[in-house]
């Protein structure tokens, strides 16, 4: 399927959006639900995980689904070499629209349960231990993602990424945020899925380093890519093979 940027930039807005909605929403009823906190984790992680799931189905065939700016800064890094990665102006479309997403959907999570639309977080996240957290998180992701696109198993992405980030709830520290626009989204709500805006730099830096580090690994673990016209444009989280964008809005050829 062939889109242009502009619907591109909107199924990632509009993504990113219903993917905080889901996970600020689902932190708020669980903790109205329970006093709990592995009750609260659970609903928590299963709602996100679920959410997830479906909004990648949804929209990969448009956009590719990366909801995150790491996946699509990755997509651009490992593109380079052989030419098939997005370029810099769409790189900088998905951002932006995933970041101004990701702030409206806390917006419409905080409306829907009556908490004031704009509060900056009080919860501190400042750690070390939680940013190896999100540092392992984040480059766990990347290497499932673009190791599903390196042995041709992209249409796995739906369920593997979801299943990944339920379990990353459970087994980082840090709840596995392994999203900077999730980030930058959850400091304006001053609830349990909340972070301190002073908590957001290092948690975001925390990202990034992870992101390389997954990069890594899967050079690692596959090889370079080949520079070929014939490789898969960028890997698209919920893209089978022939619901690939290339980098200007073009189908492009799927290796065997």
């Amino acid at each position: 399927m062939s889109a242009s940027l502009g619907r591109r930039a909107a199924a990632e807005a509009v993504g990113t959006a219903l993917l905080l909605a889901v996970v600020v929403g689902s932190g708020i009823q669980a903790a109205e639900l329970s006093r709990d906190a592995g009750v609260q984790l659970l609903a928590n992680s299963l709602a996100s995980a679920f959410g997830l799931g479906v909004l990648i189905v949804l929209f990969g065939p448009v956009s590719g689904a990366h909801l995150n700016p790491v996946v699509t800064l990755a997509a651009w890094l490992s593109g380079r070499r052989a030419g098939t990665g997005p370029a810099l102006r769409e790189v900088a479309a998905y951002i932006a629209a995933q970041v101004a997403g990701a702030i409206g959907g806390v917006v419409v999570a905080d409306a829907m349960f009556g908490k004031p639309l704009v509060r900056f977080s009080t919860h501190d996240r400042s750690a070390g231990h939680l940013w190896l957290g999100e540092a392992v998180a984040t480059g766990g992701l990347i290497l499932l993602v673009f190791g599903l696109e390196r042995i041709g198993r992209a249409s796995l992405a739906p369920v593997a990424v979801a299943a990944y980030i339920g379990a990353g709830y459970w087994f980082t520290s840090s709840s596995s945020f392994a999203n900077p626009a999730l980030t930058v989204g959850r400091v304006f709500t001053d609830t349990v899925a909340g972070i301190s805006p002073a908590s957001l730099v290092p948690f975001v830096a925390a990202q990034l380093a992870g992101a390389a580090l997954g990069l890594g690994a899967v050079v690692l673990v596959y090889g370079r890519p080949v520079a070929a016209a014939a490789v898969v444009a960028a890997p698209l989280p919920g893209a089978t093979p022939d619901d690939v964008v290339g980098p200007h809005g073009e189908p492009e050829l799927a290796a065997p």
